[in-house]
């Protein structure tokens, strides 16, 4: 029969893998493999004020780090001009290959964390501007400017433009791979710390394996800015001040959201076992957070839960604003934005945090959602793998994003539209190398700004 009755409903029976890779290989007749590899800016184009336009809402005081956040490389510049590299990328050709797309697709956006069951995974880790329905190659072209940018610290123009196309090879390679899979096996696919361990072969490795091996133990770390805890005066458990990125805000701020007030509405959003789990805790403290360069400005707290034993449990709880692909243009979300980041975390991520939920704060009309705090030894591999072996890291990134890719896509109709040979691979890289002069300009003129702004009060 080609008509099967499941769930209720009628449904048509999909074709095959070869039609699918068929139909995949077609689109190329609309959009050309060849055609990805240009960028033309738009006439009117002004970074500089898409990126006014950003700093409109964020918490003010906050800015002149955010400023010194992205000025302190190219690279760190492309992570907090997201707007303004989705403005760019709004008027490029597509194929119409539409997946969940991260949206903030670069390297600093993959990480290596714990799941639920103790494993330690290597996946994607930020979905702020996240979106469904959005074409494959808006993921794929920022992923491959944020290589080539990245190469371009410490190496020439052909060696950083094999970067890139290294990276988007791995990830052609892997999406073929995926492509081959029953769906369910493709979908519970994988990328174990072991496996990226045994991959390594520097000096980073000791590090890497050090690290996995503490996270399963549940360490501390006193290397890096994941909260410490002391006791406060009156004998209860209190988040430490490390100003400037971790602090406790005076009543200006703190008189803006009920943090209370969102947790408790965040335990309608948790499946009752898990609210259950967290109800076993007392909440101690609450912190101001200021997180990466892209979302520095916007609103984050940390609010520490403790069990009655004294066993800490960190809980992030983050706003979550518009998608930036949204505002111009390359999707659409309609409903809360915080349901859009934690449906799209879970649909990208291997192995999602039980903690997260999404949550709204009526009095302010923002939204937030909730999620553990990341480990803390695995919090700072991305950085450390991607300064030590930037090319294997690269290609890491490109396998972990095809399977967070393929849980949204058919992986079949995505490899029949990139092919086997090299063509999909140099284009993409070609679009790298032009874009990551585009940055250049703007990553200079914004210092040079930066430069003449006058201090915030």
């Amino acid at each position: 029969m080609d008509i099967e009755t499941w769930g209720g409903g009628v449904i048509e029976r999909a074709p095959d893998r070869r039609a699918r890779y068929t139909a995949g290989k077609a689109l190329r007749q609309n959009v050309s493999r060849e055609s990805l590899a240009d960028f033309m800016p738009a006439p009117n184009r002004n970074a500089a004020a898409i990126i006014a336009e950003t700093e409109r809402d964020r918490i003010q005081f906050l800015l002149p780090l955010r400023r010194k956040s992205m000025a302190e490389s190219p690279h760190a510049f492309l992570r907090g001009a997201a707007d303004v590299m989705a403005a760019d990328l709004a008027t490029q050709p597509a194929p119409g290959i539409r997946v969940q797309v991260c949206g903030d697709c670069h390297l600093m956006n993959f990480g290596a964390f714990v799941s639920p069951e103790g494993h330690a995974l290597f996946d994607v880790n930020d979905f702020d501007e996240t979106l469904p329905n959005v074409d494959v190659t808006i993921d794929l072209r920022r992923f491959a400017t944020s290589v080539a940018v990245a190469a371009l610290a410490d190496k020439s123009e052909r060696a950083a433009r094999s970067t890139a196309r290294a990276a988007i090879k791995a990830y052609r390679k892997a999406v073929a791979e995926l492509a081959a899979l029953p769906p369910l096996r493709a979908w519970n696919t994988r990328v174990p710390l072991r496996d990226v361990v045994a991959e390594l072969r520097n000096r980073v490795l000791p590090d890497v394996r050090h690290a996995a091996q503490s996270a399963r133990r549940e360490e501390d770390d006193h290397a890096d800015d994941f909260p410490k805890i002391s006791n406060g005066a009156n004998g209860d458990s209190r988040i430490d001040d490390k100003p400037p990125r971790l602090f406790h805000f005076d009543e200006s701020v703190a008189n803006q959201f009920d943090v209370n007030r969102l947790l408790a509405a965040a335990f309608a959003n948790l499946l009752p076992h898990i609210a259950s789990l967290l109800r076993r805790y007392r909440l101690c403290d609450i912190a101001f957070k200021a997180v990466g360069v892209g979302s520095l400005g916007t609103y984050c707290t940390v609010a520490l839960f403790m069990s009655p034993d004294d066993e800490p449990l960190f809980i992030q709880v983050k706003e979550a604003k518009q998608s930036v692909l949204e505002r111009f243009g390359v999707g659409a979300w309609p409903s809360a934005q915080a349901e859009r980041v934690v449906r799209g975390q879970r649909m990208m991520q291997a192995a999602s945090d039980i903690f997260l939920a999404p949550m709204s704060d009526p009095a302010s009309q923002r939204e937030f959602y909730m999620r553990q705090l990341k480990t803390r030894r695995l919090g700072g591999l991305t950085e450390l793998m991607q300064r030590h072996d930037l090319l294997d890291y690269a290609k890491l990134c490109g396998r972990t994003l095809a399977r967070a890719h393929a849980r949204s896509v058919d992986a079949a109709t995505l490899a029949g539209y990139m092919g086997k040979s090299e063509a999909f691979d140099d284009a993409l890289a070609s679009f790298a190398m032009l874009y990551a002069k585009q940055n250049a300009k703007d990553y200079k003129a914004f210092c040079e700004r930066l430069g003449a702004m006058p201090k915030l009060p």
